[in-house]
């Protein structure tokens, strides 16, 4: 059979360094920093006192009150970010067939602000389950894809993927093959997370996964770095719209880039740790490059994982040697990450934004905060360390692995 091509029609973005596509590029190419303390709940116990939060947000801008109630914000913040998008592709609703319109979601954790009150308010009482009868539908994962599928009246394939901070590359590479082979014409794919809570910046610093640098939160997140002493957790989402090009070019859209290939892998090794010689990162990118039909010296820049924790920043950068060989020192290689902080399972679709974003303004976003490089890195990478740069961008590769071992790489190309 031979398959479909797959274009980008439609951007969303709600980040910590902006509200929409056009706010969230401007935070990227000038390096600003979305990092300060924690607002949404009093953390002056905890170990980790600061996040990437969103700035100048309210729901109610954008959803009713008495809907954005039923909703986690991690779907609040889906349905913010899917609006924007569908509104950029422009589509004619009333002419586009709503059965082939997919919405494909990822969230790592889903609903877990909803979790956590409901569970306190039930432990602050006498054992009588005096439960939110909307506690399950906004708790489960798959509320975010749900509710942008009844806001819209898309009856196509809709669930969500759920694999730690894989879960937004794992939704887009289904979305991508749902429409190349002839499924769907259009989906709706990306993800978002809220895990600024009690429970996640309480369980992340007693695994000693997130940064302590509670003197200087602004430069926390900082990967590469030789002083870097873990991730920043950040809260928001990333939306794309997917079309079939054919499609895509009948109705006139505009297109901002090609998805031409997607890679998965599984490192097979450890519950958090990732591969201590960066396989599983190797595989996912030769597994994606395989899948694009294209050769590494072909990439012009990667958006990596590069989560500013010790153990995983250096495993990543060595794979990516190992994929490239000579050709790894002639890309460009950011992480986003040390502006947006890491949105777990939103994580792969910001930076799938950044991604698409970067081809269309022949532009690198930078690396922040790198004062002192690692010298377990190597030296000789372009990392793009705290200034963006503008080159040639044909094609840039982004990466997403999770706990558990879960990897997933997607390809976009400029039209």
């Amino acid at each position: 059979m031979e398959l479909k091509r797959v274009v980008v029609t439609g951007l969303g973005a709600l980040t910590p360094i902006g509200n929409t596509v056009s706010e969230y590029w401007e935070g990227l190419s000038t390096g600003k920093s979305g990092c300060g303390p924690i607002t949404k709940f009093d953390a002056e116990k905890f170990r980790t006192r600061f996040a990437c939060e969103l700035k100048n947000f309210s729901v109610e801008e954008f959803i009713p009150r008495q809907e954005a109630r039923k909703m986690d914000p991690f779907t609040q913040y889906a349905i913010v970010a899917s609006d924007e998008a569908i509104k950029d592709a422009g589509f004619d609703m009333e002419a586009i067939n709503k059965n082939k319109v997919g919405v494909i979601w990822g969230s790592g954790i889903g609903g877990l602000k909803t979790f956590e009150d409901e569970m306190i308010y039930f432990g602050k009482g006498d054992g009588t389950p005096k439960i939110n009868p909307f506690f399950i539908p906004k708790m489960i994962a798959d509320s975010s894809s749900g509710q942008i599928s009844i806001r819209n009246g898309f009856r196509g394939p809709n669930y969500v993927t759920v694999s730690a901070c894989s879960s937004a590359n794992n939704a887009i590479i289904d979305a991508f093959n749902y429409i190349r082979t002839g499924r769907i014409n259009i989906c709706v794919t990306g993800g978002s997370e809220a895990p600024v809570t009690i429970a996640s910046v309480g369980g992340f610093t007693a695994m000693r996964a997130m940064s302590e640098r509670n003197d200087d939160p602004a430069t926390a997140s900082r990967p590469y770095d030789v002083n870097r002493d873990g991730f920043v957790v950040g809260e928001g989402a990333g939306a794309l719209i997917l079309e079939e090009y054919e499609h895509a070019k009948a109705r006139g859209a505009k297109i901002y880039a090609e998805l031409i290939g997607g890679g998965f892998s599984s490192d097979a090794y450890h519950i958090t740790a990732p591969h201590p010689e960066g396989y599983g990162a190797l595989l996912s990118m030769m597994d994606a490059l395989e899948d694009a039909q294209i050769k590494p010296e072909e990439v012009d820049y990667i958006n990596t994982h590069g989560t500013s924790t010790p153990i995983g920043d250096p495993q990543e950068l060595k794979a990516i040697v190992d994929c490239f060989g000579d050709h790894a020192y002639k890309m460009s290689i950011s992480s986003t990450k040390s502006m947006t902080g890491h949105l777990l399972g939103g994580a792969g679709a910001v930076e799938a934004v950044a991604s698409i974003l970067a081809i269309q303004h022949q532009f690198v976003p930078p690396t922040i905060n790198c004062k002192d490089l690692d010298p377990a890195i190597d030296q000789n990478l372009d990392l793009t360390l705290n200034q963006g740069k503008a080159r040639k961008i044909d094609i840039a590769l982004s990466n997403g692995f999770g706990f558990g071992g879960h990897n997933a790489t997607v390809i976009f190309r400029k039209v």
